[in-house]
């Protein structure tokens, strides 16, 4: 059986420096197999336009917990909206409220375990039923190394578990992220102006504060920094997290 890897496009050298022709190797490369994430976040609109530059009818995957602000649901239909978004939203199996009555309100709790099935339940066998239902072989995302310690060991290109992972934006800095979003005239998530610099759950957001030292203090109490949708499955992660594709 043939298998991607044998298909691979050849890499060109300033794929690292170039959002647009890593995206443009990606579609060329896995076709009908590429989608992206997103979670219509502060910067969302970055990788949005970015992406449906080059592929304007991808898929674009959005995990919705059910617990978003009003505004990030508002973000979406304006984003969706202005830039014909081939939008494919995909929720856990498990309503909020049943989980609430199963195992109460994980996010009140100052456990990382506890925290981390939250994020299974709501977020990663979200994603992976999303994956799966796409027939997807590639995913692109907008993870940046500034943001935490796991994505300053990426490349432009990973593999996470049976995907690859394809990062257009891994090295740019926030200044850049602006500057793109000036240029392009793009909006910010409405949070922005309250001292957001990112956004997920009500529940689990906050303004940034004095005496942060990472905007991810900001999310889940500050108590981790990955909510686990862009980390390798648990069984492969200890011997595969520094693992590239190339």
């Amino acid at each position: 059986m043939h298998t991607v890897n044998q298909f691979l496009k050849p890499k060109p050298e300033n794929l690292n420096k170039d959002p647009i022709l890593s995206i443009s190797w990606a579609a060329e490369t896995f076709g009908d197999g590429l989608v992206m994430s997103t979670s219509f976040g502060i910067h969302s609109a970055v990788m949005l336009h970015l992406v449906t530059q080059v592929c304007p009818n991808i898929p674009v995957i959005w995990t919705d917990t059910g617990y978003l602000y009003k505004e990030t649901y508002q973000f979406a239909e304006q984003l969706t909206e202005r830039l014909k978004l081939n939008l494919k939203i995909y929720q856990s199996s498990m309503s909020p409220a049943r989980m609430e009555a199963k195992y109460g309100n994980l996010w009140e709790r100052d456990d990382v375990e506890a925290l981390n099935l939250y994020d299974r339940i709501r977020k990663v066998e979200p994603m992976q039923q999303a994956l799966k239902g796409l027939k997807a072989t590639a995913w692109i995302a907008g993870l940046r190394r500034q943001q935490t310690d796991h994505r300053q060991t990426l490349s432009t290109v990973n593999r996470q578990g049976e995907y690859y992972k394809i990062l257009p934006i891994l090295h740019w800095t926030s200044r850049d992220v602006d500057n793109y979003l000036q240029a392009h005239n793009l909006p910010y998530h409405p949070l922005f102006e309250r001292g957001y610099v990112t956004v997920g759950d009500w529940h689990s957001s906050r303004p940034l504060m004095v005496g942060d030292l990472n905007e991810r203090d900001t999310r889940f109490k500050g108590l981790k920094q990955e909510c686990g949708l862009h980390l390798y499955p648990e069984s492969e992660h200890l011997a595969a997290q520094r693992r590239k594709a190339f």
